[in-house]
């Protein structure tokens, strides 16, 4: 035997290739179940919590923080019907009207397991994954097993024109 056949063929070793695909294959996991209790639809929206200000709705427009595209067309006041509202799947956004003349937006996903609602009946924003329901006057829990409120976002109404602020 020479010394030549003693020694493997040079490149990365078994156990490096085994590690490197359990890694690749633990991140996609990761990114693909991610969302808490703690997660409150992003880490950039964890200041609005319980944020009410402007909740008074004068002006007919919430001021809060919140994600989306400033200035955005989103909707008229008259597709947003009084103590209900509508979901806006592309921008993560669902405006309500809790009482005449009076808009709000939150975010629409979910602070349990960040699913998106889907629905606003009875004054209560429903979530299908677990059912939980959020309240169309300031997004606070009506029942779990959601423990943390939707975050307001901001808009403006012009008009009859509804804006992301």
């Amino acid at each position: 035997m020479t010394s030549a056949s003693l020694n493997p063929a040079s490149g990365p070793a078994r156990r490096a290739v085994v590690a490197a695909a359990g890694a690749a294959g633990l991140a996609v996991a990761l990114t693909a179940c991610g969302g808490s209790d703690d997660d409150a639809s992003g880490s950039s929206n964890s200041s609005a919590g319980a944020g009410t200000a402007g909740a008074a709705g004068t002006g007919g427009s919430s001021a809060s923080t919140g994600g989306g595209a400033g200035g955005a067309a989103l909707t008229t006041t008259a597709e947003i019907p009084q103590g209900g509202g509508k979901v806006f799947e592309d921008k993560k956004v669902v405006v309500v009207q809790p009482s005449a003349g009076q808009f709000k937006a939150f975010s629409s996903v979910c602070t349990h397991q960040g699913c998106a609602v889907k629905s606003i009946a009875d004054g209560v924003i429903n979530c299908p994954c677990h059912n939980s329901n959020f309240s169309i006057t300031d997004g606070s829990v009506k029942s779990g097993p959601a423990t943390k409120p939707l975050p307001e976002v901001q808009i403006k109404v012009s008009g009859d024109s509804i804006t992301l602020a």
